[in-house]
């Protein structure tokens, strides 16, 4: 598991995550120290200093500098440009039905269809980062990031919705884009279909990283949540005995039908609405959701998928509520350090003892 590392300089947010610079300031009676960098179960002596005013100015502050940081670079580097004053949600996983990006961009067409519907509807303004790797030769998954990018153009091209909403693909991602991005998430997307996800391990870095995250109980995020709290999670979605049970007579067409944010999103995209030069591209997608049974209940996690965000949306407009349960996420988060993963297979595994190195 990658881990930030020490950071230096004139002041002690600079180059920081935002877990790093809440711990080196030292809140209440805890003295400021570097121990946690070794010990990460350290950082659950934030936990009660989760109501500490100056403790979620520092962390907000953390936050909206390595937001900036992030928005600095990407249009340095890539020439794209992204407000840091919107809400970072983002998808980091590799590309893949069962990951379910495409459930996310369903989301986002709610979303779109509700803004163009409602143009004075009130909406925290979003961005929306995407970033993974296809198989060469996973077609599905390839059409699925040609989606997210022509989702991202028609949205640009909106000036109805633009300024509200915007998408953002990165590609070539990897470690350097990694340590930039995940310390500036606010959000982190975990949403495989219930049963699929073996484990994980990128939830775990925005949670250590204070990003909140919106999910299915699905691999390392039921510890995760079991750690700092469901009720300091957005769950939704089936469980994986529900997926299991519904293999027998699952039908995608019922949401189709009795769902109409649903139906309207799946006919605005099939009428070629982000496809208007290459008319019928996104067929596939509808094979996938409608024809084919919709395998990885993409349809049948949506509504609730869309409630966990208003959830988290209400959440956001209270910047107070959201640090404190932002800073009791990454005070939960020491569990998931890589050493402690070592030192239980070093003594329950491999039977090995620590030589200490003078």
């Amino acid at each position: 598991m990658w881990l930030p590392v020490p950071c230096g300089g004139k002041k002690a947010t600079e180059g920081c995550t935002t877990a790093e610079s809440s711990l080196r300031k030292g809140y209440g009676n805890e003295p400021e120290g570097n121990g946690w960098l070794t010990d990460l179960s350290q950082v659950r002596q934030l936990k009660p200093l989760t109501d500490d005013r100056g403790l979620q100015d520092a962390f907000r502050q953390a936050k909206r500098a390595a937001k900036g940081q992030f928005a600095a670079w990407l249009k340095a580097t890539s020439g794209q440009a992204v407000d840091p004053d919107t809400i970072f949600d983002c998808q980091v996983k590799r590309i893949h039905e069962y990951k379910r990006q495409l459930l996310n961009a369903l989301r986002i067409v709610v979303l779109y269809n509700r803004l163009r519907q409602h143009p004075d509807l009130a909406m925290t303004p979003r961005t929306f980062f995407f970033a993974g790797k296809a198989a060469p030769a996973y077609h599905l998954a390839k059409l699925i990031i040609k989606f997210l990018n022509n989702l991202a153009g028609t949205i640009d091209g909106d000036p109805a919705v633009r300024e509200r909403l915007k998408v953002v693909f990165l590609p070539e991602y990897g470690v350097s884009l990694a340590e930039r991005l995940i310390p500036a998430s606010d959000v982190s997307n975990q949403i495989s279909t219930a049963g699929y996800e073996a484990s994980g391990t990128s939830n775990m870095k925005f949670m250590m990283n204070g990003a909140l995250t919106i999910g299915t109980r699905d691999g390392a995020t039921i510890e995760m949540a079991q750690e700092a709290g469901e009720e300091h999670f957005f769950l939704f979605g089936l469980t994986a005995q529900q997926v299991a049970d519904s293999r027998g007579w699952y039908s995608p067409y019922w949401h189709y039908e009795h769902e109409p944010e649903t139906r309207a999103a799946l006919d605005l995209i099939f009428s070629d609405h982000f496809s208007r030069y290459e008319p019928g591209v996104f067929t596939p997608l509808r094979d996938a959701l409608l024809t084919h049974g919709d395998h990885y209940r993409h349809l049948a996690d949506l509504t609730s998928y869309l409630e966990a965000d208003q959830r988290l949306i209400k959440l956001y407009a209270n910047p107070d509520a959201w640090a404190r349960q932002a800073i009791l996420n990454v005070a939960g988060s020491g569990k998931f350090s890589s050493d402690r993963t070592i030192a239980e297979y070093a003594a329950d595994i491999w039977q090995v003892k620590p030589c200490p190195v003078a």
